[in-house]
């Protein structure tokens, strides 16, 4: 059984096309829920026209309503996406068929973005190269929000230890350094979504991102970063981070 955990936030412009894809899947989810956190336009409006459940977070930030989502979910199989990404076809089909290796706890996949041309798309080089430059640290594979899965029993497991604040940590990278000691995650760079350019249009989206995911690995450093040459990162992790 695979739940959709979709955390939305004044998403009107985009929802409707990403339950849409999650309609027109070729393994259809067992259950949908879309977690509004306190949106202010027609959001919720356009979310009822389908058959999903809706809740309500009112604590704002993506970690309440993932955790809030993730919580209610009823299925073996947690997939998350965002309310601005369109999953392909096969998407649900590719995670079950993923899941069928019992040492997996947890799959992800890269995003392009639209409406860029492919020409321009340089092989979903924003999720790769960051998460790439994750894993050569941390040396595991880590998650991408808008394009994830785990199973519920390792959430049951890591739910009370996660990090709960979104100014301190990326919760996906946060969510994968919890899950790594339990089990296999794994990065499939062919399962991929399509996510709105929207947050890439601003300079700063370059650097938030590597930023808050550096601040994810610090405060985790003990646990989870190697000694194996990883000194330097270490260092500047403690003099800027902590």
């Amino acid at each position: 059984m695979v739940s959709v955990v979709i955390p939305v936030y004044n998403e009107e412009a985009y929802i409707g096309k990403c339950l849409k894809s999650l309609m027109n899947q070729e393994e259809q989810p067992d259950e949908i829920i879309v977690v509004n956190n306190n949106s202010t336009d027609r959001t919720e409006e356009i979310v009822k026209r389908y058959p999903v459940t809706i809740v309500v977070e009112k604590k704002k930030g993506i970690i309440p309503a993932r955790n809030k989502g993730f919580n209610l979910a009823k299925g073996d199989i947690i997939a998350r996406t965002d309310g601005d990404t369109i999953v392909p076809p096969d998407w649900i089909k590719k995670i079950k068929k993923s899941f069928a290796d019992e040492k997996l706890m947890a799959l992800s996949g890269p995003a392009n973005y639209y409406p860029l041309p492919d020409a321009v798309q340089m092989k979903n080089w924003q999720t790769i190269a960051v998460l790439k430059s994750f894993k050569k640290v941390l040396g595991h594979d880590c998650l991408f929000g808008p394009n994830m899965a785990i199973r519920k029993s390792i959430w049951e497991k890591v739910k009370n230890d996660v990090c709960l604040d979104d100014a301190e940590v990326h919760e996906d990278i946060d969510l994968a350094i919890h899950i790594a000691p339990f089990g296999k995650i794994r990065f499939d760079k062919n399962m991929i979504v399509s996510s709105s350019w929207r947050r890439w249009k601003k300079l700063e989206s370059y650097f938030e991102y590597p930023y808050r995911g550096v601040k994810s690995v610090g405060r985790h450093k003990k646990m989870n970063i190697k000694k194996d040459g990883k000194e330097f990162f270490q260092k500047l992790v403690t003099r800027y981070f902590l």
